[in-house]
């Protein structure tokens, strides 16, 4: 690699590791979320432009808060000269009774602490649509480019880029505070923040269309936005248990597909390549989850069911009676559908293929499961259990036209066949 190139990627790293934090002390300083991403972005040019001629600074982050405080500096003069508010803007306060405003370079070099929660509630603001959220969040906190987070969610690149410039607008024409919200107002804009970053994190570990099951390059995205809120907000259980999921799923990431990217389902994989580090990490967060807060939440509850499969040493020694109850829990708090589904299949683990398919028939004309490639998929494990070969094969055919991710579709349309190969072999079956 060419020092140009490596002094390319050394600004690419640091650019989204800085960007959430560089972003939150502009909008702080101007009250503008699409001034203070263009200032940052300005500085960002300007270390590609630099950087390469005069060598990576020893501090990176701070080259960068330099520069593009002083952009925003220069933007503000600008910006003040020409509609000549001053002496406005002065009367306003003092009518107000509020303290005089600071000069630029104070404003800017205040306290940064709450910088980037800031930063996450705007992103993450209910006004806003999810995936709105998803991509401001990406684009604001994650410092990806609108390619990339294109890319990610397999949309065109306008339709990511139309989202980013609507968001901007609504929260300006709403006239969102660019502020931390506090006590109750906190408490509850908790839930949208999460959600964003659960979402980002499930797409990654679990990709809903595309050619790779995987994504791992969001769900290191969401596990660094996670634990970047966890600092932010310490005392808030259900921050932990959303950590605590992520690092536990995480684990398994290595175990999840073969060297040639097929999928490799959760009883089948050797749990000697599970990451040992991310599961101490996902046990200590879900401990902090349970010793804040009771009754548990939704995501530490999910967290406690990985946790059980995080614990066995082989998927026979897995407590599936715990994973019921933690998903009778679950259920009685969310309601969901998605969720009952689950519940069934620990419900066959536990009891036995047969009371797990009573539960699954049940949902079989939910419509919130219309279309939802999982439920015959389900079914039609519990009917190769069962050896109904044949409606097996018709389920798994089922879900396969109904899964929008290729790998996916294949191992699908693989169990389809075997089915129907055995049906048609008796005397093949092993």
């Amino acid at each position: 690699m060419t020092a140009t190139g490596a002094t390319r990627e050394a600004i690419e790293a640091v650019w989204r590791i800085e960007s959430g934090r560089l972003i939150g002390g502009l909008v702080r300083m101007v009250h503008d979320l699409g001034l203070a991403e263009d200032v940052a972005q300005e500085a960002l040019v300007a270390a590609l432009e630099t950087w390469p001629t005069t060598g990576v600074p020893e501090n990176l982050g701070a080259w960068l808060m330099a520069t593009a405080k002083n952009r925003a500096i220069d933007q503000l003069r600008r910006r003040r000269m020409l509609d000549h508010k001053h002496g406005a803007i002065a009367a306003e306060a003092v009518a107000a009774g509020l303290p005089p405003r600071p000069d630029l370079e104070t404003a800017i070099d205040d306290s940064v602490g709450d910088d980037l929660l800031r930063l996450v509630f705007i992103a993450c603001h209910p006004i806003l649509s999810l995936e709105a959220r998803v991509a401001l969040t990406l684009r604001l906190l994650g410092g990806l480019t609108t390619a990339e987070i294109a890319r990610a969610f397999l949309v065109p690149e306008p339709t990511i880029a139309q989202r980013i410039v609507r968001a901007k607008r609504t929260l300006t024409e709403a006239r969102v505070p660019f502020e931390v919200p506090r006590g109750d107002e906190l408490a509850a804009r908790i839930p949208a923040v999460l959600e964003v970053v659960y979402l980002i994190y499930n797409e990654g570990y679990a990709a809903t269309r595309g050619d790779d099951w995987m994504r791992l390059d969001l769900c290191e995205d969401a596990l660094r936005l996670g634990r970047v809120l966890a600092e932010l907000v310490p005392e808030e259980a259900e921050v932990h248990g959303l950590i605590a999921l992520m690092e536990l799923h995480a684990s398994r990431a290595r175990a999840r597909v073969t060297p040639s990217g097929e999928p490799i389902l959760l009883l089948e994989q050797d749990r000697s390549r599970w990451d040992q580090l991310l599961i101490r990490r996902g046990l200590a967060a879900l401990a902090r989850a349970e010793a804040l807060a009771r009754p548990l939440g939704p995501y530490t509850l999910q967290a406690a069911i990985a946790a059980c499969h995080a614990r066995a040493r082989t998927g026979d020694e897995t407590d599936w009676a715990r994973i019921v109850a933690l998903y009778d829990a679950l259920v009685e708090l969310t309601g969901s559908p998605v969720v009952e589904l689950n519940r069934a299949v620990a419900v066959a683990m536990a009891f036995g293929p047969a009371a797990g398919l009573a539960l699954v028939d049940e949902l079989v004309n939910e419509p919130a499961l219309r279309g939802y490639h999982l439920l015959p998929s389900v079914r039609g494990d519990l009917l190769v259990k069962l050896g109904r070969l044949a409606e097996a094969g018709a389920e798994f055919e089922h879900a396969a036209s109904l899964a929008q991710n290729t790998r996916e579709r294949d191992l699908l349309r693989a169990r389809a066949l075997a089915c129907t190969s055995s049906t048609s072999n008796p005397r093949g079956r092993s």
